[in-house]
């Protein structure tokens, strides 16, 4: 309960610290602050499944891209996967796949009363693959999830847990009136958020 409580303490210093989310003319910015400030997200597949073949399918991830703090991120989306769960199994099918992380699930958008959909409630939406990491990155990525979700280490170990990352290759950021933004890897990877 007290790692709890502390993760959640750190979460709000993030944005305490940053004090204001980047202008909406920072579109690469954004999208690094916005997962940075996430805890999980939104996964679409394409299903593999029996009765959905095909169809897309999404599902909750925790996932992070560092520890908690103004300048922890790497911008790279980790994930703590198993084999035995549905939307992983899609994704040995065809690894490609769909992340949406949004501000709604900080309190930044309850504090200005914004609606989820909002477009001022920023999202933002990453096109890509999922891999699994090699060794040495296992130790980043491990480090990265294990201190946002410290619940993870205690995950039965017969499930045969892994890390993997979401490899981006197009981002859309949804964070003012107008329409999507197109932010490019390269943009993205060479902000600090």
């Amino acid at each position: 309960m007290a790692r709890l409580l502390l993760l959640c303490a750190a979460s709000a210093l993030l944005l305490a610290a940053v004090g204001t989310i980047p202008p909406p003319e920072d579109a690469a910015r954004m999208a690094r602050f916005v997962l940075h400030s996430c805890d999980w997200g939104a996964l679409a597949t394409l299903s593999a499944q029996e009765g959905l073949r095909g169809r897309p399918f999404a599902n909750i991830f925790s996932l992070s891209d560092g520890p908690p703090g103004p300048f922890g991120g790497s911008g790279v989306p980790y994930l703590y996967l198993t084999d035995m769960e549905i939307s992983v199994q899609d994704l040995e099918v065809n690894s490609n796949a769909s992340l949406t992380v949004s501000l709604a699930q900080t309190p930044y958008c309850r504090r200005h009363r914004y609606d989820p959909q909002n477009p001022l409630c920023a999202h933002i939406i990453f096109v890509g693959s999922i891999v699994k990491v090699n060794d040495s990155e296992a130790v980043l990525a491990k480090k990265a999830l294990f201190s946002r979700h410290p619940e993870m280490e205690s995950w039965p170990k017969d499930h045969n847990w892994f890390f993997a990352k979401f490899n981006i290759t197009n981002i859309w950021v949804l964070d003012y009136f107008g329409g999507l933004k197109i932010v490019t890897p390269e943009e993205y990877y060479s902000v600090k958020p």
